[in-house]
């Protein structure tokens, strides 16, 4: 079954609530012209007017048939309207070739995507959702509606996350939208795994797959990607009316299996996983294990280079730190700070204080909340050397950010009660092209706020 695109199914908030199913009402009821012949006056303006039109028989000189065999849909049309709202049914209608036709047929485009885009060009309303956006930016595509294009595509961006990274790659690249394609690269990157394990991701293409198997800064262990090229590689077998057997596992994946970095496994992930897969021929499971163990390596056709990932930055708040004998005392409270960002990042973790009378371990749980809504927690163990370094401790996955929200990062020590803590702390941190807000939060009570305290450090991707 095909992942969902966007599984919360939200509409994106756009213009403001439609007027033209209002003003089209009267009508509907009653689509005579004699009956109607002073509708005219009921709206002031010529937008109001307009969208009375929109998919209205009255006064419509030419039918769209929209959809597939079994699924079309008759839409009426006014030509004037759609050719002063898109270049292309302006030639259509009444450039050199135009063909004097009643019925024009549109196989191609699905019916709701149609009639958005002609909601657009009537009503100049922007309505999308989530199921009908891809088939409504290929609308506007093949029609030259820029606006609702751009549109569509600012949908896709604010939709963004792990779960249809993969799949929106793909279609970034087919509509040739090189912004969209660079923020799906950065979801991807930061959050490797998740996307690699979405369902989404077995529904891409094979030039999808293949770039995405020869990313460089791609953040995942490579046993999750090849755990992920295998489950494409079934999904492929299904499409393609195969049994998902080894053989046609391998068949389906081709040279793909070969931008999968096998070498720079640990030893023991190629020995439990990929070396009993089946997947691979006995002489590359061979080679594989002598190029692990044996002085002189074979040549492989897999590269053994590891990818280089991405390099996590950090946002540093405080500009000072210290101790004294009767700071800093957990006992089981909470600190916490709230941050906001000017554009999209991802966090994979904090950086904390240590013990200011020597070495220590600590147990820490930290979280990340959205509106009082968690969105990652984690209980880890870290060890401190007694310096006044920040030690990292990470989430499970890196979690993305969106800009321009606040966000509270808490986390609960249990340990020495005597650390080091930050102070002269900044309400606002340039890192490289990211600007952090701090704030207090409400959800503090050990002391930790803007000017001093604990969470020294947010510890992300960008």
């Amino acid at each position: 079954m095909a992942a969902e695109l966007f599984p919360s199914n939200k509409l994106l908030p756009s213009a403001s609530a439609s007027s033209s199913t209002a003003l089209q009402q009267n009508l509907t009821n009653n689509n005579n012209t004699k009956s109607c012949c002073s509708w005219q006056g009921l709206y002031p303006t010529i937008r109001e007017r307009n969208s009375v039109m929109f998919n209205n028989e009255m006064m419509a000189d030419v039918h769209f048939v929209v959809g597939p065999p079994g699924g079309t849909q008759r839409v009426p049309g006014h030509k004037y309207v759609l050719a002063v709202g898109s270049s292309v049914f302006h030639a259509m209608f009444y450039g050199e070739l135009a063909e004097d036709q009643d019925e024009i047929r549109i196989p191609d485009v699905e019916p709701p995507s149609f009639l958005a885009m002609l909601k657009y060009i009537y009503c100049d309303e922007i309505d999308l959702c989530a199921d009908t956006v891809l088939a409504t930016l290929y609308a506007a595509k093949k029609y030259i509606v820029p606006h609702l294009a751009r549109a569509c595509v600012n949908f896709l961006e604010t939709s963004l996350s792990a779960k249809n990274a993969c799949v929106l790659l793909s279609q970034s690249c087919l509509f040739e939208e090189p912004d969209l394609t660079q923020r799906c690269w950065e979801v991807i990157d930061a959050q490797a795994e998740l996307a690699l394990r979405s369902e989404g991701f077995c529904d891409i293409d094979v030039q999808t797959l293949e770039s995405i198997l020869r990313r460089e800064t791609l953040n995942a262990k490579e046993m999750v990607v090849f755990e992920a090229a295998l489950s494409w590689a079934e999904a492929e077998c299904q499409r393609r009316e195969l049994q998902p057997t080894i053989e046609n596992k391998r068949l389906a994946l081709g040279k793909a299996i070969y931008l999968i970095r096998i070498p720079t496994m640990a030893l023991e992930d190629f020995a439990n996983g990929a070396a009993q897969s089946g997947v691979l021929t006995l002489n590359e499971t061979n080679d594989i294990f002598l190029w692990y163990t044996a002085a002189k390596k074979p040549e492989l056709l897999f590269c053994s280079k590891p990818r280089k990932g991405l390099s996590p930055q950090r946002c540093h708040r405080f500009q000072s730190c210290a101790y004294r004998s009767n700071q800093w005392r957990y006992r089981g409270r909470c600190d916490s700070i709230q941050f906001a960002v000017d554009k999209r990042v991802f966090i994979a973790g904090f950086g904390l204080y240590g013990s200011s009378c020597g070495s220590a371990e600590y147990s820490a749980k930290i979280e990340l909340k959205r509106q009082g809504v968690p969105m990652a927690q984690r209980i880890i163990k870290y060890f401190s050397d007694g310096s006044s370094s920040t030690f990292p401790v990470w989430f499970e996955y890196p979690v993305q950010i969106e800009p321009d929200t606040f966000y509270t990062a808490s986390v609960v020590l249990d340990g020495n009660e005597l650390s080091y803590f930050g102070q002269e702390g900044m309400t606002e941190v340039q890192c490289g092209k990211v600007t952090f807000q701090f704030q207090c939060s409400s959800d503090s009570t050990n002391g930790t706020g803007v000017q001093g305290g604990q969470i020294p450090e947010l510890v992300f991707y960008a």
